[in-house]
């Protein structure tokens, strides 16, 4: 792997450094050990929620810093965030996410520091994000995210889609577009499963589980899934949203099965053990478990929001459209596909996962992305 970012002190901040924060979070772990795998030292900053103790391990040697909020979690103003960064002596500070308190304090530790600033939406620029909660969102705009993206050193896109949402938003064009890293590859070939599909993230409407579980009750109805189909639900969200969801299957089939949350040995044996992942949802930044699929050999059923065509052009993907008849449709391909045309998918996968999403070949695109910045920031004083 390579070291150039030697000596270098680079911060993470973000709203959440637990499961709360879903995909990001996800995202924000995979780029401290990106950093270290370069040789520079990762500083985790973020907001304290009811996890934050729990899943501090995550980031394991690098130091998290976590500040109270005071008022609103919805805006996780936290009065002690820009004086610990300020404290932290950073060469480089990376904003993941956008939206709450943590932008506000990024675009104040560039101002007082003047050193190299980067913002990454993930997704959260979407028109389908944008769309929602319009006051609240017009009022950062206004607060504090024009501020923010007009002084950002480098703003980063994790797709060519997500680059025309920043630009639309920002008014800036020169984004890097960088996707995130995958976890390692499995070293074993797969070999078939039976017909077992997952859904597996955050709770919420984007998701679109709604029109994933009509699919399946539309099959089950028809009698068209094998007796030993199964769906498995896995996921955690608000208490809402996952109410919404327990009631929606009160009278779905029994071959359905909500599991909530899953980490670690738990999460990878589903996902291992799955034929596709299905994921039919109306907004993504980049989702993180598909790289996840992709890594176990596990082919995936998706929209186009999820913003990685590579995976139709590769062969590794279905694209399941987002009412519950594409779904339905898609389901019905996939489950009649005969063993030697999936092992193709999930070889397919595999090779998306030691290619272009890659750990070293993502590390080398960032350590050139923060060295430069670093750099040209140290040569202009």
């Amino acid at each position: 792997m390579p070291s150039g970012l030697s000596g270098f002190r680079i911060g993470l901040l973000t709203a959440s450094a637990s499961r709360l924060g879903g995909g990001v979070f996800e995202a924000v772990a995979a780029q401290a050990e990106l950093i270290r795998s370069c040789g520079g030292q990762a500083l985790v900053f973020a907001l304290e929620d009811r996890f934050s103790a729990e899943d501090r391990h995550r980031f394991d040697p690098d130091p998290v810093h976590h500040s109270q909020v005071a008022g609103p979690a919805q805006i996780g103003f936290a009065p002690d965030l820009v004086s610990q960064l300020l404290a932290a002596e950073l060469d480089c500070l990376h904003l993941h996410g956008i939206w709450m308190y943590p932008s506000r304090a990024g675009c104040l530790w560039r101002r007082r520091t003047g050193r190299p600033y980067v913002i990454s939406p993930h997704g959260m620029l979407d028109p389908w994000i944008t769309a929602r909660g319009r006051w609240k969102k017009a009022l950062a705009r206004a607060g504090y995210e024009r501020a923010g993206w007009r002084s950002a050193s480098q703003l980063h896109a994790l797709t060519p889609r997500e680059a025309r949402d920043i630009e639309a938003e920002s008014g800036r064009g020169d984004s890097v577009v960088i996707a995130n890293p995958g976890p390692p590859a499995a070293d074993r070939p797969p070999r078939p499963r039976p017909p077992h599909f997952l859904s597996l993230g955050r709770i919420h409407p984007k998701k679109n589980i709604d029109a994933l579980i009509a699919a399946w009750s539309q099959l089950h109805a028809r009698g068209a899934l094998p007796e030993d189909a199964r769906l498995t639900i896995a996921g955690w969200g608000e208490d809402a949203h996952v109410a919404q969801l327990r009631a929606s299957l009160t009278s779905a089939p029994a071959s359905i099965e909500f599991v909530g949350p899953v980490f670690g040995e738990r999460k990878e044996q589903l996902i291992g053990g799955a034929r596709f992942l299905v994921l039919p949802s109306l907004s993504e930044g980049l989702p993180m478990v598909v790289l996840e699929a992709w890594a176990a050999g596990t082919p995936v059923a998706m929209t186009q929001e999820c913003n990685l065509p590579v995976g139709f052009e590769a062969g590794a993907a279905l694209d399941c459209g987002y009412s519950p008849e594409t779904v339905a449709l898609c389901l019905e391909r996939a489950l009649a596909m005969e063993d030697a045309a999936w092992l193709v998918m999930a070889g397919a996968a595999l090779n998306l996962a030691q290619g272009p999403f890659s750990a070293s070949g993502i590390a080398e695109q960032w350590q050139n992305t923060y060295r430069g910045l670093i750099l040209q920031h140290r040569s202009s004083r």
